[in-house]
């Protein structure tokens, strides 16, 4: 794995113990809410949330490298990330049954590289 692409897997901020489960946070766009955590994972290297966008985009999850999370907000239960709706919206489909997989993850990295920022 490249370095790149294995920042592109860590939190920006990093996660202590003291950092509270972020399941079920609204997650929030530069544009606006996009849905909620459905899963977090906090993998050295690997880490990754799962975004449940409800009818936003008629229920689709998504699967969003931890890099792109700005700032978690325990207080009001909201985590913000970098992306725009737009962004999120044309990401890769998520895939429950190969999401773990290396292949997947690489089709994520190439999608959320800075470039297309």
């Amino acid at each position: 794995m490249s370095t790149m692409n294995s920042e592109m897997w860590a939190w920006s901020d990093p996660i202590s113990p003291d950092t509270p489960a972020i399941d079920g946070f609204s997650v929030e766009a530069r544009d606006g809410s996009i849905g909620k955590v459905d899963e977090a994972t906090y993998d050295v290297g690997s880490s990754y949330i799962v975004v449940d966008t409800g009818p936003w985009i008629f229920g689709k999850k998504v699967l969003l490298p931890a890099s792109v999370v700005d700032r978690i907000d325990a207080n009001d239960e909201k985590l913000y990330v970098t992306l725009t709706k737009d962004q999120i919206k044309d990401s890769p489909e998520f895939d429950e049954s190969t999401y773990r997989d290396q292949s997947y993850r690489n089709s994520i990295a190439d999608y959320y590289t800075p470039t297309r920022r």
